[in-house]
């Protein structure tokens, strides 16, 4: 701000300066007539931000103020701007008597933060706009609370340590974050977009219980499950502070608050979630991510409801199969078509009821939540003899509004105006004084021909008129030749040069009317659309519960719809450890891709716990890895899955490292970022976790990179028992199926068809023999000089093998050249050769040894 000193100002200066002290850190829109103008350095900031011309206004305390401006008709456009680049903005308006003398009063009615937004215009509609507050407990728990505050969605949630709240901030993708200020934070919360930090006392525990308690109206938070969640329930009291601070309204929408339990879900890292590009793409494509396959969603709120049953993937076995037999009775008799085009009528009611609560409201609004409770009665009638106490469950929520969507159908007209402040909303024959005004301002014309006709003949002076000026008013006007005419009821008005004008009790009671008719008309709209607001305050419970169950019953039928054009089948959930896939896919390659996509089994069980996977590159590794974890992962949505068959049994995380990549904002080089995933898996995979392991130790040297994978498959296999699926070039790897039970090996194959490689993209059993390195190389086009010296390069290699023991097993009898690297690697068979002094044996010992060496081939 250019100047604190406010005693030289302006009195309109004053009042902006003390509108924008008590929000110093966001620009001030201060209503202005038809503006929304900005001043000082808040305009400088906003003109380049917006692209919008900075001027001066005059002068106040002797300088010129900087100042620049919006229309008030166009500013959504302009707020949805600022809130994309992260900005706040308050809105200071107009809300006293213009006739009044001074400056018109002006109040900040709402502050426009990007985790706040409700308004249709500012929000993305396929997608959650979160505000969330983190606290830091003493011995690195944390303690989250989050809110839509567009839907009313108020969730809490605690972690235990960085890790984990690196997952919940991937999942939960906030908008805007609070922060305690005095807290040291971790650089994947410093670097947030859209980071608050707050002083420390927003965060303490008494003061949100006390605060919480006060806003729901209750004696204690145990009804909410929030019991021993302390550094959750701080961050809530941060939090619901933060949102009464910016929306200074009621907040009715918020009816309670809801745990979210790590116990409930299928944990799954940040970097799984990247790595299985849920719904984020590095193209930015999000055609290219499962979300992108997945949604033919026909409304706005099931198309988010969609992406957090995604992030979510649940372990209630219950919970599933009843949404698998929902789905099952969509599909029978292709329900689901009929379903989803009548839920193609109905709007956004979750956002809707939001602004309903929050009285902004629009009018159009009320007619898209009118029709959509029109359309929910079809809706039961569709599903009500389907055999699924799912959607029996869902028809119950959605209930029957019949009186709401009466009431609406009455009081609003069925085409209504974008906005409410030009009038026209409200419905001819809802209320009678309305309509009288309306009739009075609409055919005011009309009467004053019929009065002027009336008095003409009862008087007796044909050139009588009826007149109408701003100052006077309505009049009838006589000529001063005929003015002795004029019948005794008449009243002297106004005297001009050539005419007397008079005024009747039957015109001073119309010009009343009639003057004050549009604005009166006005004002009786205003309040009963106010008064429409309040009465479906009043029965937002039953309508959020109603809105909830329609966007299910969108996610439901979608998933069904896509089962059926995708040729998906249902999973089959057990209690026996294990995943049996028949003919899985890709779900996203497939789609994508324009050859038949290949289809391959997976076999994991009690005694099949690691498959040890070899092939080429591009040979299609990392797409079987994925297609098997993403199978999982829909299972556990409850959607069914793009395989012929798949059991599976219980899962509790699902972890990924693949792919390599420099996390610079960390300072971690792509080595260390690979280990660092490894390491999280290595200590946290459980015997019913699902890993997926590709290319370990590939960021070092050799023996380093091959020592480092070997090691980390030896513990999956051995300490965690995890599901594993390990892809790896290190060919020696694929020893372990004859040292350790419970590993397999199976390999992606290639052949050669003259010069041409082809990819067979089919999983089969054992080791793969070739590389094809050179192949894939002279694939991505590098020069021939290259390739050429490539080989002669590798021919040197291999003739440098003949002075050692090779690998054994199946890798080594291939000859592939890259074994050279690793042939100074004895095998677990040669170490017991070597071991062994045959001249010592017995023959009853030499017998065994031969066993002994056979069962570890």
């Amino acid at each position: 701000m250019d100047s604190l000193d406010t005693s030289m100002h302006t009195p309109l200066m004053k009042q902006y300066l003390a509108a924008k002290a008590q929000h110093p850190d966001v620009l001030l829109f201060f209503r202005m007539g038809d503006f929304y103008e900005l001043f000082y350095d808040d305009a400088r900031k906003a003109a380049r931000l917006l692209d919008i011309t900075l001027t001066q206004r005059g002068q106040s305390a002797g300088a010129p103020i900087p100042m620049a401006g919006v229309p008030y008709h166009a500013v959504e456009n302009y707020l949805a701007k600022l809130v994309r680049l992260g900005e706040s903005v308050a809105i200071c308006e107009q809300i006293g008597d213009p006739s009044g003398k001074g400056p018109m009063e002006r109040k900040v009615v709402r502050v426009v933060t990007p985790g706040t937004i409700t308004d249709e215009a500012l929000l993305e509609e396929r997608r959650d706009n979160l505000l969330l507050a983190i606290a830091a407990g003493p011995r690195g728990g944390y303690g989250l609370a989050w809110v839509d505050l567009s839907s009313g969605r108020f969730l809490l949630s605690e972690v235990a340590d960085a890790e984990a709240l690196a997952a919940e901030l991937a999942r939960l993708q906030p908008a805007e974050t609070l922060v305690d200020e005095s807290v040291a934070w971790p650089k994947l919360v410093a670097g947030l977009p859209g980071l608050r930090r707050r002083p420390p006392w927003h965060f303490d525990g008494d003061a949100a219980r006390r605060e919480l308690n006060r806003f729901f109206g209750t004696k204690g938070l145990d009804g909410f499950g929030v019991d021993g969640l302390p550094l959750a329930i701080a961050a809530a009291g941060c939090l619901l502070g933060y949102v009464e601070e910016t929306q200074k309204s009621a907040l009715p929408h918020l009816t309670g608050m809801a745990v979210e339990s790590a116990g409930e879900t299928i944990a799954l890292d940040a970097a799984t979630r990247r790595n299985l590009e849920l719904d984020t793409h590095p193209s930015g494509r999000t055609e290219h991510t499962l979300l992108g396959v997945l949604d033919e969603t026909v409304t706005p709120m099931g198309a988010r409801l969609l992406r957090r049953w995604l992030n979510r993937p649940l372990r209630s076995r219950e919970l599933l199969r009843a949404r698998h037999q929902a789905i099952g009775a969509l599909l029978d008799g292709r329900r689901h078509e009929a379903l989803r085009e009548q839920l193609r009528g109905i709007g956004d009611l979750e956002r809707i009821l939001a602004r309903v609560a929050l009285r902004s409201a629009r009018p159009r609004d009320l007619s898209t939540l009118r029709d959509g409770l029109l359309a929910a009665p079809e809706l039961r009638t569709r599903i009500g003899d389907l055999d699924s106490p799912l959607l029996h469950a869902l028809v119950a929520r959605i209930g029957d509004h019949a009186d709401t969507a009466a009431l609406l159908a009455r009081a609003v007209v069925p085409q209504p105006p974008a906005l409410q402040r030009d009038g026209g909303v409200i419905a001819e024959g809802y209320d009678a004084e309305l309509d009288e005004l309306r009739r009075l301002a609409d055919h005011a014309d009309q009467f004053l021909v019929e009065l002027e006709e009336r008095e003409k003949a009862a008087s007796g002076i044909p050139t009588l008129k009826v007149g109408y000026n701003r100052i006077h008013g309505y009049y009838i006007e006589i000529s001063r030749a005929q003015a002795d005419k004029a019948p005794t009821h008449y009243t002297r008005r106004q005297t001009t040069k050539n005419a007397e004008r008079y005024i009747t009790e039957e015109l001073k009671a119309f010009e009343d009317k009639v003057l004050s008719a549009k604005e009166r008309s006005l004002m009786r709209e205003r309040l009963l659309y106010e008064g429409l607001l309040d009465a479906l305050t009043g029965r937002l419970e039953p309508l959020k519960a109603a809105a909830s169950a329609i966007a299910e019953l969108d996610v439901l039928a979608t998933l069904a719809e896509r089962a059926d054009a995708l040729d998906w089948r249902a999973p089959e959930l057990t209690d026996e450890p294990g995943i049996h896939v028949e003919r899985g896919r890709h779900p996203v390659v497939e789609k994508v891709r324009e050859e038949p996509f290949e289809p391959n089994d997976l076999v994991l069980d009690d005694h099949r716990r690691m498959l040890v996977i070899t092939g080429p590159n591009m040979g299609g590794k990392s797409t079987y890895m994925r297609q098997n974890a993403l199978i999982v992962l829909l299972a556990h949505v409850g959607s069914y899955v793009p395989a012929a068959r798949a059991v599976i049994g219980p899962v509790d995380r699902i972890f990924t490292r693949i792919g390599a990549g420099d996390d610079l904002s960390r300072g971690q080089s792509t080595f260390m970022v690979e280990m660092s995933e490894t390491a999280n898996i290595l200590h946290n995979a459980t015997a019913q976790s699902l890993v997926l392991m590709d290319e370990v130790g590939r960021g070092t040297s050799t023996y380093d990179g091959l020592a480092l994978a070997r090691a980390a498959a030896v513990h999956l296999a051995t300490a965690s028992r995890a599901f594993t699926l390990f892809a790896t070039h290190y060919f020696e790897l694929t020893e372990l199926a004859g040292e350790y039970p419970g590993i397999a090996n199976v390999h992606l194959d290639a052949v050669e068809y003259g010069e041409q490689l082809v990819f067979m993209h089919a999983v089969k059993e054992g080791p793969a023999n070739r590389s094809f390195g050179l192949q894939v190389a002279a694939l991505a086009g590098l020069p021939k000089s290259v390739l050429a010296e490539a080989r002669r390069t590798l021919a040197e290699l291999e003739r440098g093998m003949h002075g050692h023991a090779p690998s054994a097993g199946p890798a080594a009898a291939g000859a592939s050249p890259q074994l050279g690297l690793f042939a100074a690697q004895p095998s677990a068979v040669e170490r017991e050769l070597q071991a062994t002094d045959p001249d010592a044996l017995t023959p009853r010992e030499a017998l065994d040894a031969l066993y002994r060496l056979k069962r570890m081939l």
